[in-house]
């Protein structure tokens, strides 16, 4: 059973400052728990149901095992039909932004990214095309929102996010800058060559003026239909998609 403070704190990590104040986020799911136990994050406490057997997940290390009721995991929970499993962990503290990463291969960036469905889809999206980098502006979603860590199925576990002045840093790495906009050179016709950095915008307003200054080419994805506009994180994975193909003739 959880203490009235032990759930004060778990629900609390639902808003972001209590996340950056307490250095934590929780993570719900059984797929999702086993995805971070086995990577490089920190797991701080494991929560589970008695109808859930801890032994499945055959830890190899040391972590904290709590058994809670049905009833305070629907209390911490941000989800409407709560897991049987959560596990509590460590923010880590990202190195800065070293531009040698970035070199020999592609990375996106996201500039101004407000939906966690999006950001999680995003996130998701990266992982299976096999893209490791993704760099947003300061006010994109926080990725250790509860809706990004469910949406992302676990791929978290092994994206490295970088939050950063977008305009300051994409002079600074010296690659090509693609970005995805309505008026430029068609994403099936343009060479995308080996490295550089796919610019996505704002779910309403695109890249901001700024950010739209700094790009090398813009690209747009062909629209056949009549619909406004594309969602981006649909945008997203038909770049990754390109590129992939791209580098694979």
């Amino acid at each position: 059973m959880l203490s009235k403070s032990q759930i004060s704190l778990l629900k609390s990590l639902q808003q972001k400052k209590d996340r950056i104040e307490h250095g934590l986020f929780l993570v719900e799911g059984y797929k999702s728990v086993i995805e971070f136990i086995n990577s490089s994050y920190q797991i701080k406490t494991i929560y589970h149901t008695t109808s859930f057997d801890p032994k499945v997940l055959k830890l190899s290390q040391k972590i904290n095992i709590c058994e809670i009721s049905v009833t305070d995991i629907e209390k911490v929970s941000s989800l409407k039909t709560p897991q049987e499993i959560a596990a509590l962990v460590n923010i880590p503290e990202w190195p800065p932004l070293n531009h040698v990463i970035l070199k020999q291969k592609f990375s996106l960036v996201l500039d101004g990214i407000q939906d966690p469905g999006n950001m999680g889809t995003i996130i998701r999206t990266a992982d299976w095309f096999g893209i490791k980098n993704i760099i947003c502006s300061e006010d994109t979603v926080d990725v250790y929102n509860p809706k990004v860590v469910q949406a992302s199925m676990g791929s978290l576990s092994r994206i490295n996010v970088y939050y950063t002045n977008i305009p300051a840093i994409l002079p600074q790495t010296g690659l090509p800058v693609f970005g995805a906009m309505l008026d430029g050179e068609s994403i099936y016709q343009n060479n995308f060559g080996e490295e550089g950095l796919i610019v996505l915008g704002n779910e309403g307003n695109g890249l901001r003026p700024e950010v739209e200054r700094l790009i090398s080419k813009a690209i747009t994805i062909p629209r056949r239909g009549n619909a406004e506009s594309l969602n981006v994180a649909i945008a997203a994975a038909l770049f990754c998609s390109e590129i992939t193909r791209n580098l694979h003739k």
